[in-house]
């Protein structure tokens, strides 16, 4: 499988037999859709999977034009239901998820400052 982002290859990782694809170059994160649902608020796993963010990953937060790894599909946008500042990418198809690097982390270890965070705005810097 190819990141959906910088196209570079990802490596499985896996957590509880749980399987996890990592970009090797990016670090973004791909989750099967029943995985991602299992390990969201793990925050354990999400320090061992998705240490920081990552130049690229800062940069690939403002792509609007990416397609789903496993079916083509593009994929939709969508921000976080409760820290609207973490954008991530789901395929409409419900092949999985995929977040930047850093962003999978900070889902999964809320803090009180979450509350105060603004949405990023595609295109546009932050």
């Amino acid at each position: 499988m190819n990141c959906p982002k910088c196209q570079s290859k990802m490596e499985a990782v896996s957590f509880s037999k749980l399987p996890v694809n990592r970009c090797t170059h990016c670090q973004g994160l791909w989750f099967g859709s029943t995985e991602f649902n299992k390990l969201k608020k793990d925050d354990w796993l999400a320090t061992f999977l998705d240490e920081r963010p990552t130049k690229e990953g800062v940069e690939h937060d403002r792509m609007t034009d990416v397609s789903c790894p496993e079916c083509g599909s593009r994929m939709k946008h969508l921000a976080d239901e409760h820290q609207p500042h973490i954008l991530y990418e789901e395929c409409p198809k419900e092949c999985g998820v995929y977040f930047d690097a850093g962003e999978f982390k900070d889902l999964a270890q809320t803090t009180f400052w979450d509350k105060f965070k603004t949405r990023k705005i595609l295109g546009k810097g932050k």
